[in-house]
């Protein structure tokens, strides 16, 4: 039996199939969001990487900021929910997700059953998003893959203090045209994110084992900031992306059972 998981979010459409609610069959990423063709690609995509068709889908729930637009899926359920379950599946045995995506960041706690049981959200802000990080890269005319290499060859991170990303963008300019080191400030950058996400994990209280889940995990330097401001191992998948997507196509399986 085959179902479909489906993340929209608001930068990026994921697809992931699953067969019997264990392997995963196939996967894909279109960088178009919500109120795109995006999620349709995604699912096209998906499809075709699979070799299946449309019909071969028992069930499909879609997951994420755009999904309550979403109209062809059997179910739709909460973005927390999914990815409690797509990590889970990767790592049973993780107690606290920290998933940042490209509008907000958030923190999931599991009980020893692999259920959340508490979290907490940052949606108000773009500090500590991949909004922040893709406008610094823009700022520093650099591609947003570059920044985990730029961050690990400094030698003294600089310091971002600004909270608000508008005053952040001044602040970096001012410390270019003073001469500080690119990898220096990209790594200030990737500290300051991991500090204001760092403050909201400690709110609702760190239980190992902890993983990152959302696109922002694929970024090395701010994992690695991560683990320093929390002073615990960061697990990490390289499927970090696709949790969401992976957790709705599980709890697709999940409502046919």
């Amino acid at each position: 039996m085959y179902t479909l998981g489906i993340d929209i979010g608001s930068t990026t459409s994921k697809c992931v199939i699953v067969k019997d609610g264990k392997d995963i069959i196939a996967s894909s990423i279109v960088i178009a969001g919500t109120g795109t063709e995006g999620p349709n690609q995604a699912r096209e995509e998906v499809l075709k990487n699979a070799g299946l068709k449309q019909e071969d889908l028992k069930y499909v729930v879609v997951t994420g900021y755009g999904r309550t637009i979403y109209t062809d899926a059997d179910a739709e359920i909460s973005e927390l929910s999914c990815h409690a379950l797509g990590v889970k599946h990767i790592f049973p045995d993780v107690r606290t997700i920290i998933d940042i995506g490209g509008q907000d960041a958030k923190v999931l706690s599991l009980n020893e059953k692999g259920n959340m049981v508490n979290f907490l959200m940052n949606d108000k802000c773009a500090a500590g998003t991949g909004r922040f990080l893709d406008a610094m890269a823009g700022i520093l005319q650099l591609d947003i893959n570059d920044l985990e290499i730029k961050a690990s060859e400094a030698t003294n991170p600089a310091k971002i203090s600004n909270t608000c990303t508008v005053f952040a963008e001044s602040e970096v300019i001012s410390q270019l045209a003073a001469g500080v080191e690119l990898n220096n400030l990209v790594a200030g950058i990737c500290s300051s994110v991991a500090s204001r996400v760092a403050s909201l994990a400690k709110r609702i209280g760190i239980r190992e084992k902890v993983c990152m889940s959302g696109g922002v995990a694929r970024n090395g330097g701010v994992r690695s900031a991560l683990s320093k401001e929390l002073g615990v191992e960061i697990f990490y998948s390289p499927f970090a992306q696709l949790m969401g997507a992976l957790g709705a196509a599980l709890a697709a399986y999940n409502k046919v059972n």
